[in-house]
């Protein structure tokens, strides 16, 4: 018994000597430094996109969070995640295994078994049952599930991330169909004005009012208007397509879609300046910051390798040399016992193995950084983008107006007979131009609100996306 003790002081003394001294050299960036308000950003619900007031959005969305390939594709690494996790907490428990043969062999009258069975042929049997239990002193078995534990938590939250993006997304290309939709409104108008303006200059022509040259001219502006009508549709139809593929549907979708009913000018819940809880609304964060988890735990199994393992083994069962003893009392066998694994020389395998982990580490907490200092900018840039346009738009629709008034003004003059009707023409082309110029920065408006609402967490909840068990978290 002494000498068993002093061979595992021993043992340990020679896995601590072993034991590598290599820190983690990147430091995540701290809260305070990145420039964030005092003010939380304001609540978010789940179904932030129904604000719009498009029962057809709604639609679009809850068949894109049902049906998306990349959601699903998402859903299943999220699934796997699992897996890993129920494997690492598996191999904490004891393990019972059973295993059962039947052999035709000759026995040698030559070696331990005496004639008459040594030097014929039998039948032997084996049937037992062998249990094993890593007792964990080091607590490598504990880390690994903490990593396998954070990278599924890793999962989730990217399964949520994902989610609240395709939202985002979805309700963006359907912001483009509407615009796009007035794009083809303000196309045909146009090309009914640049026809009608046409068969007047034609006319003038035939008077000997006008020479060819505007005749040519008025053709040319004729011809661009049916252009810019064809460009306008095809535009249309490539987003119901977009649609209908970040919904998960095929072309059968695309006649289902009707015009768009947007309500752009809808309340929704935005910050004003960056919010201070940024970093704990962002699933993407949240699993950066649980891949840092998963990455330092893998270090700690790395590190415990280099401590003794320690197992308990156990078995029973039958053995007999032929079957019809198999069952009796005497093929009854049994043995219980521990094992000692130590790793002496590997060469510097697991030196190796953890050096690698700490860069891992690294890489991870920079990866961490890097996402951080992005969803900083990403959301300082959509608060820029939203102060812009609304800055642009007021100063649009003020244009709009004094369009709309020359246009009035046209028509009350072609009225009293002072003015003419290409007057009147050019000015309701000005006035639809002013007018198309408003509704596309109405929809950048909208577009930038939806990406400063995303670039906030959405209606992402951390408390509910961050686990397993709830895999249908809304974004």
């Amino acid at each position: 018994m002494r000498r068993r003790g002093l061979s595992v002081l021993l043992a340990l003394w020679l896995a601590a000597c072993s034991l590598p001294r290599e820190p983690v050299a990147v430091t995540p960036l701290a809260v305070p430094a990145l420039g964030l308000a005092d003010a939380p950003a304001p609540p978010i619900a789940a179904g932030w996109w129904q604000a719009l007031g498009d029962p057809q959005l709604d639609r679009l969305v809850t068949d894109a969070l049902a049906g998306n390939p990349t959601l699903a594709a998402a859903l299943a690494r999220q699934r796997e995640a699992g897996s890993f996790l129920a494997s690492a907490e598996a191999a904490r428990r004891p393990q019972l295994t059973g295993d059962a043969s039947v052999q035709r062999q000759r026995l040698s009258d030559a070696y331990i078994i005496p004639p008459p069975w040594g030097g014929n042929t039998h039948n032997i049997g084996q049937a037992q049952l062998n249990l094993s239990w890593d007792l964990d002193f080091w607590g490598r078995q504990a880390a690994a599930v903490d990593q396998a534990r954070a990278a599924a938590g890793a999962a989730a939250l990217d399964h949520a991330a994902a989610r609240l993006a395709l939202a985002g997304s979805l309700v963006q290309t359907y912001i483009e169909l509407a615009r796009a939709e007035q794009r083809l409104a303000t196309a045909q108008a146009e090309l009914g004005e640049r026809g009608q303006a046409l068969a007047l200059v034609r006319l003038r022509v035939q008077s000997q009012l006008d020479s060819e040259r505007e005749a040519h001219a008025a053709e040319i502006r004729e011809a661009q208007a049916r252009q810019e009508l064809a460009l306008a549709g095809a535009q249309r139809e490539a987003l119901l397509h977009a649609c209908a593929l970040l919904a998960g549907r095929g072309a059968d979708y695309y006649a289902t879609l009707q015009p768009t009913h947007l309500a752009l000018e809808a309340s929704l819940p935005l910050p004003a300046t960056l919010p201070a809880d940024l970093l704990a609304r962002r699933p993407d964060i949240l699993a950066a910051q649980a891949r840092i988890d998963a990455a330092m735990a893998g270090r700690e199994v790395a590190r415990t390798a280099f401590y003794p393992d320690i197992d308990l083994m156990g078995l029973a069962g039958l053995q007999a040399i032929g079957l019809d003893r198999l069952f009796s009392n005497d093929a009854v066998t049994y043995g219980v016992g521990a094992a000692l694994h130590l790793p002496i020389f590997d060469g510097g395998r697991l030196r190796a193995a953890y050096a690698g982990a700490s860069a891992r580490a690294d890489a991870a907490i920079a990866d961490y950084n890097q996402a951080v200092l992005g969803a900083v900018r990403e959301t300082a840039d959509a608060l820029t983008r939203v102060q812009g346009t609304a800055t642009a738009l007021g100063a649009q629709r003020e244009a709009e107006t004094g369009s709309a008034g020359i246009q009035r003004l046209a028509d009350a003059r072609l009225a009293a007979g002072l003015g003419s009707k290409l007057e009147q023409i050019e000015a309701d082309l000005q006035f639809l131009a002013a007018r198309q110029a408003t509704a596309d920065l109405e929809a950048d408006q909208a577009i930038a609100r939806i990406r400063l609402l995303i670039a906030v967490g959405g209606g992402f909840e951390p408390a509910s996306a961050g686990t397993l068990s709830d895999s249908r978290s809304s974004p």
